[in-house]
C-alpha cells in the first residue's frame, strides 16, 4: 500500500491555484519510484510528466562510450519532463531515480492541455525551468573546475534540501556515477569528510551530522543554484492548507 501523502507534497502542484488545481487534481496519479528506476531514456519520447513528492529523480547525460554524470537532480521541488512544456518531447539526457520513493505523475496531453491555458500554470513552470536551465549551467562549469570533495559536498547539500531527515542510502559507485568521476576520488572525499566529523558512512548509508561543515567546504556553486531558485520562486503563494503539507 502507497503511504498517506498528498500532492501537496510537491511544491509546484502545491503552488497551483484552486481552480487550476481542480483541473488536473483527478488525473494525477500516484506511483512508487524504486531507486534506480528510469523514467525515460535519451530521445525517447514522455509520455507523462512526473511530480516527485518523496522520490529524487537524477537527469543524467550519457556518452557513446558509456559514461555518464548527473546534469541535474528533481526533487519535491520541481518536474521530470520540462520538454513537454516547450515543444521538445523528448530529452537527449536519461532521467533515472537516485533516491526511491513516490511521485504523482501527469499524462503529457493533459500537462500541455493546462500549461496553453496560460495562468499561473504556465509562468510558475517557465520559471521552474530557468531555474533548472540555472542548475545544468552550474553544474557543468562545478563538474570542470572544482575538486572532488567541493562536488560532493554540493550534491550532498543539495541532495539533504529534499531529504531533510539527513539519511541518504547511498553507495560510493552510485555517487561517483552521479558526479562523474571514479570511484576511489569519491572514497577519498568521503573519508575527509568522515574524519573531520561532517558526516558518518557505513554500508552505503551517508548520515550527514554537520551540515555547517558541508557548507564551508562546499563550493560556490550549490548556492548560486538555491539563490536562483529562491529568487524565481520567493512570490509563490500556496492554496489554503498546502503550505503545511511541504513544511
Amino acid at each position: 500500500m502507497l503511504p498517506t501523502q498528498g500532492p501537496n507534497q510537491n511544491r509546484l502542484l502545491a503552488a497551483l491555484p484552486s481552480v487550476e488545481f481542480e483541473r488536473v487534481a483527478g488525473h494525477l496519479e500516484q506511483v512508487p519510484l524504486a531507486l534506480g528506476e528510469v523514467l525515460y531514456e535519451p530521445g525517447g519520447q514522455l509520455q507523462h510528466a512526473y511530480f516527485p513528492t518523496t522520490a529524487i529523480t537524477s537527469l543524467h547525460y550519457v556518452t557513446d562510450s558509456g559514461m555518464s554524470s548527473e546534469i541535474a537532480g528533481v526533487g519535491n521541488e520541481g518536474m521530470v519532463g520540462v520538454s513537454l512544456i516547450l515543444g521538445g518531447d523528448t530529452m537527449p539526457s536519461s532521467a533515472v531515480v537516485q533516491t526511491a520513493g513516490h511521485a504523482y505523475r501527469l499524462e503529457r496531453r493533459l500537462l500541455k492541455q493546462e500549461f496553453d491555458r496560460g495562468g499561473t500554470t504556465r509562468g510558475l513552470l517557465l520559471r521552474y525551468t530557468q531555474a533548472l536551465v540555472t542548475q545544468l549551467m552550474q553544474t557543468a562549469a562545478c563538474n570542470r573546475h572544482h575538486r572532488v570533495e567541493q562536488q560532493l559536498c554540493r550534491w550532498l547539500l543539495a541532495t539533504l534540501d529534499r531529504v531533510p531527515s539527513g539519511q541518504l542510502v547511498m553507495t560510493h559507485e552510485l555517487v561517483a556515477s552521479m558526479l562523474g568521476v571514479r570511484r576511489e576520488g569519491i572514497t577519498e572525499a568521503a573519508g575527509q569528510l568522515q574524519q573531520a566529523g561532517f558526516i558518518r558512512y557505513r554500508r552505503g548509508h551517508i548520515t550527514v551530522l554537520e551540515r555547517s561543515g558541508l557548507e564551508t567546504r562546499a563550493c560556490e556553486c550549490y548556492a548560486v543554484v538555491k539563490k536562483e531558485v529562491g529568487r524565481l520562486l520567493s512570490d509563490v503563494l500556496y492554496r489554503q492548507g498546502a503550505a503545511n503539507a511541504i513544511a
